[in-house]
């Protein structure tokens, strides 16, 4: 399913204060509109609607991002339709519509609303009013209204893409929001829960409050992932093992499709689990020739260099090799050193141990040799 976002960011917004409309204002070393475009980033297609005026500054702010820029009207819908109609050339299943002066959005609002658009046409977060509610006239209370059912209505706003096309087509008049062009269109909007966080800048002071949720955030958005993996060699005719990229002398050896290092391999297969990339047979199948006898560095390699292409950093690697024989202790600092060339990482975070099975099992018996491995990559 495809997913688009409309930025909307074509208001002047100068109750906020300032020398520029608020989409443009530097908070937490970053322009309002730079930080709501960054959320949406990773969606299929972004368009950020924007005033006619402010074409070159909004190119400077989405510098380095595939984001299109579209002139948007003198009202909100007439904006949103223009983002809308800047789609329609190839179509996405859904839409996400946000006010740009919402740049401190948790992601996790945005996936509630594509969540509920998988059983209802529209969805929007919202929060309910807890607060007493008054009704009042020149500086003073004159009733009270019931707060039941009352919500604090956010963004982003969710929507089958071609039903909220054709209602904003079909509405003629101005909107406080899309649920209610969706609503005068008459689909069913279901209401998400919303979060704090997600504050609209209006007001000057609102600025500092948007800069302390920004930083918290980024103080909280570090991806860390672990892996694990598992993998088995049986012993055949021979004089060495390879182990974690160094040879042993044995009276056997590991038989495989490559040189069967089966820690290296577990350890490559935990990489490869972190990222949910599947295991080795996935990127190097045992059918293809080419890897006979192929050393189990390039396999390794390769799970790590797709690791930092994603943006993730090795922080550490623990394997734990199965069996009797060979001794593994003599050989574990070689082993580190060599796995840590391998992956970039210091030996001190490499760590190589080993354990018998106590003479049971397959291990036990020196038919081969087991290993098990963990993996954890940061992505900062």
């Amino acid at each position: 399913m495809k997913t688009a976002a409309i930025i909307v960011a074509a208001g002047r917004g100068r109750r906020a204060g300032g020398p520029a409309p608020k989409q443009w204002q530097t908070i937490a070393g970053k322009p309002v509109a730079r930080w709501t475009l960054e959320a949406f980033s990773d969606l299929d297609r972004l368009v950020m609607v924007i005033h006619p005026d402010d074409e070159e500054i909004a190119r400077e702010v989405a510098s380095g991002l595939d984001v299109t820029l579209v002139h948007g009207a003198s009202e909100r819908a007439g904006s949103v339709r223009n983002g809308l109609e800047a789609l329609a050339d190839a179509s996405p299943d859904t839409v996400l519509i946000h006010d740009v002066a919402r740049p401190c959005l948790p992601w996790s609002v945005a996936e509630s609303v594509l969540t509920a658009l998988e059983t209802h046409p529209g969805a929007a977060p919202a929060l309910a009013v807890t607060d007493a509610l008054w009704t009042g006239a020149d500086g003073q209370v004159t009733g009270t209204q019931d707060r039941t059912g009352i919500y604090r209505a956010q963004t982003p706003q969710g929507f089958r893409f071609v039903d909220i096309l054709n209602a904003h087509r079909a509405h003629k008049s101005s909107a406080a929001d899309d649920v209610e062009v969706a609503r005068g269109a008459g689909l069913q909007v279901a209401i998400v829960q919303g979060s704090a966080q997600n504050l609209k800048i209006t007001n000057p002071g609102d600025f500092d409050r948007a800069a302390e949720i920004l930083a918290k955030q980024e103080r909280s958005t570090v991806d860390i992932r672990l892996g694990n993996g598992f993998d088995v060699h049986a012993f055949e005719e021979g004089d060495h093992v390879i182990l974690c990229g160094v040879k042993i002398p044995h009276n056997k050896a590991l038989k495989g499709h490559s040189d069967a290092d089966v820690g290296m391999h577990a350890v490559t297969d935990a990489i490869y689990g972190a990222l949910a990339e599947g295991d080795i047979g996935r990127h190097f199948p045992p059918s293809d020739p080419q890897w006979k006898g192929a050393a189990s560095e390039i396999f390794l390699k390769h799970a790590v260099d797709l690791a930092r292409e994603r943006g993730f950093e090795m922080s550490n690697v623990d394997c734990t090799l199965i069996c009797e024989r060979p001794k593994v202790g003599p050989h574990a600092a070689a082993m580190m050193d060599e796995m840590g060339r391998i992956m970039g990482l210091s030996p001190d975070r490499v760590s190589i141990k080993a354990t018998t099975s106590e003479q049971l099992g397959f291990t036990g018996r020196e038919e081969g040799i087991a290993a098990i491995a963990t993996a954890t990559l940061v992505k900062p």
